[in-house]
């Protein structure tokens, strides 16, 4: 069935993008929840303007994205958390902790979904930490996590 995203959706496509997807995932998934519609002629022209207008946001979307990283790369961010003697957290420290740590060094705000740990952040010391703010741009930030 080809249809016309409504929405970005990852390894399917961009808004206003005409795709072929099966038909269940079509009628059972993508339509209901309005995120895409069925392919017509008349939809092909609203499309098409969908398309120009992602474009323009996206660019300007990844413009500030990449505008974060230049900021947030050479920022040292620092987070204080109970820890034992060997240096083991009580705990673990989360993506929000590393959120509200970015925003207290620098005043950047981030979405803790933007933010990857990986295994998580169980111990003392540096951390690499993954930060996507946008499909398309992916950076690195150097957690220091100090013993409390």
């Amino acid at each position: 069935m080809q249809i016309v995203l409504l929405t970005r959706i990852e390894g399917v496509g961009n808004r206003g993008d005409i795709v072929e997807v099966s038909d269940g995932y079509a009628r059972n998934n993508l339509i209901p929840q309005g995120k895409a519609e069925r392919a017509t002629a008349g939809v092909a022209a609203q499309a098409e303007r969908m398309r120009q207008a992602w474009q323009v946001k996206n660019t300007a979307e990844r413009e500030a994205a990449e505008e974060i990283a230049k900021r947030l790369v050479t920022a040292p961010i620092s987070i204080t958390a109970r820890a034992s003697g060997e240096g083991k957290l009580f705990g673990s420290v989360s993506a929000g902790d590393v959120v509200d740590a970015v925003q207290a060094a620098t005043g950047v705000e981030l979405d803790r979904k933007m933010v990857s740990l990986g295994d998580g952040i169980k111990t003392v010391g540096s951390h690499m930490v993954t930060v996507q703010p946008h499909p398309e741009v992916q950076f690195p930030i150097n957690v220091e996590v100090a013993s409390a």
